[in-house]
């Protein structure tokens, strides 16, 4: 079969449906989400998957979970990065891109040592992602102001910042819990 490579933000080249845990790299994943806008852009500003993922990743830390458990939430949209995102009211009926998103996700999550993510695991940070995507359609969407949002632990940023904003903090979070980028 023939080869359909894709370049990324650090200039590494590889097939998206034969990725590996060694194509990986934090760097290019900050970068994506960083520019990839929430709600197929339907929003009333730039809002980015990284600042969502950030947002996830601080509501697990004020919930006092894990820093495994925090990274589980840094990175849980992290397939996006390589293959950007689709919304949900239609990835549902995709069920080719879901089984190509898991794949892929099942290889990052290798890559960061979080392939044995328990089921409980799992469920938390879909839990938070959930949550925080009432208070994102409430904020970010217009004829949305009347929705009931969950009680949080944190107080999301919904700031608009700039995509090399999110990029340095989405690195420097995934450091503190530790996972380093490489040397180029």
């Amino acid at each position: 079969k023939a080869m359909n490579p894709m370049t990324t933000y650090s200039g590494r080249k590889f097939d998206p449906m034969q990725m590996t845990p060694g194509d990986v790299y934090i760097e290019d994943i900050a970068h994506a989400l960083s520019l990839l806008c929430r709600g197929g852009g339907q929003l009333t500003y730039f809002y980015s998957v990284g600042q969502h993922s950030l947002n996830c990743a601080t509501e697990a830390k004020a919930r006092g979970w894990s820093e495994r458990q925090q990274l589980a939430c840094l990175l849980h949209d992290a397939s996006e990065g390589y293959i950007s995102d689709i919304i949900r009211p239609v990835k549902i009926y995709l069920t080719n891109y879901l089984e190509i998103e898991s794949k892929i996700m099942g290889t990052i999550l290798t890559h960061f040592g979080l392939d044995d993510l328990t089921e409980e695991e799992n469920l938390r940070w879909k839990q938070i992602d959930d949550e925080i995507l009432e208070l994102e359609l409430k904020t970010l969407l217009h004829g949305e102001e009347n929705r009931a949002v969950p009680q949080l632990f944190s107080v999301p940023d919904l700031a608009e910042h700039t995509p090399g904003e999110i990029e340095v903090r989405f690195l420097q979070e995934a450091e503190r819990l530790g996972v380093y980028g490489s040397d180029r």
